[in-house]
């Protein structure tokens, strides 16, 4: 109690960790179901700021990849990608074999993830999930781009 205006004072560190429980759970309710690819624009001009090479560039535009999110113990698991404690830095080999140090962290429905190359190039990657979709905005120097995976109901 505050002795000056009788008012009741809050525990700032109860607070946060309220916060942080809430948005842990907004993100679980996304686990475990599997998003397509359905739509991507400017992906390759990221590529090509990233020195992804024409080929690898190629392939990487015909792949029709899936994002699921799930959870072991306490890591969180990005199919076909990384499994990552929230807010701690690895070691992570890219999909065009670019070694990389990424940390990712979660608010809300959002999975931001920050990768620095060896080279200092930084990736910023905003994985944003809904009940339907996962946008995913990629950002390199001043080249962005947005690809959105539809979830897949099973049959």
């Amino acid at each position: 109690m505050n002795e000056k205006d009788g008012s009741e004072e809050k525990d700032v560190d109860s607070e946060e960790e309220d916060y942080e429980i809430y948005f842990m759970k907004l993100i679980e309710s996304f686990l475990d179901k599997k998003y397509k690819l359905v739509a991507s624009e400017n992906f390759n001009e990221v590529m090509k700021v990233l020195g992804v090479g024409v080929d690898a560039r190629r392939q990487g535009l015909e792949v029709c990849p899936e994002i699921c999110l799930s959870k072991d113990g306490d890591y969180y698991v990005l199919l076909s990608t990384c499994s990552f404690l929230p807010g701690v830095e690895f070691d992570y080999i890219t999909p065009d074999d670019r070694k990389v140090r990424s940390t990712i962290t979660i608010t809300g429905n959002v999975l931001t993830e920050v990768q620095v190359d060896e080279n200092g190039k930084v990736t910023t990657i905003e994985r944003i999930f809904t009940d339907s979709d996962v946008t995913v905005v990629c950002k390199v120097d001043d080249v962005d781009c947005t690809r959105v995976y539809r979830i897949q109901h099973e049959e």
